[in-house]
């Protein structure tokens, strides 16, 4: 089932695109790499395999959400992915607050902008699981039409 093109495609497009935000966030913007307790390289197969585990996770839930008619097609697709991607990312960063897992303690802002940039990050990965969807619905269809 994992390599059939509706699942691949939005799977590796959403994980690829998350990771790639997560270190310009982490490595670029803020800098968080430099203080790692680990080697750089084993946090980066570490964390690929996060994002490729969230980013199978997002088109099963999309999916599923289609199967069972509570996300249509025809209604503002891409946002609600992007929503259910908010979502996701809340509930991620949730567990990841609770085990403690974080980059640095600077308080408050720190966890606001943390959630923030979780929910925008993960929502990103919704969004490209639409268009992942909706790119391969649309070749499905010339297909068909030969």
């Amino acid at each position: 089932m994992l390599l059939q093109r509706h699942i691949l495609l939005p799977w590796l497009a959403s994980a690829v695109l998350m990771f790639g935000l997560s270190y310009i966030w982490h490595g670029v913007v803020l800098k968080d790499l430099i203080e790692l307790k680990i080697p750089l390289s084993l946090y980066l197969v570490l964390a690929g395999l996060v994002y490729l585990l969230i980013g199978l996770a997002l088109p099963w839930i999309v999916h599923k959400l289609l199967e069972k008619e509570w996300l249509s097609l025809k209604d503002g697709f891409p946002f609600r992915c992007l929503m259910v991607g908010s979502v996701m990312g809340f509930t991620v960063y949730l567990l990841v607050f609770v085990l403690g897992l974080s980059f640095a303690d600077h308080g408050m802002v720190h966890v606001l902008a943390d959630a923030i940039w979780q929910m925008t990050e993960q929502g990103l990965g919704g969004l490209a699981v639409s268009a992942g969807i909706i790119f391969d619905l649309h070749k499905k269809f010339l297909e068909e039409e030969g």
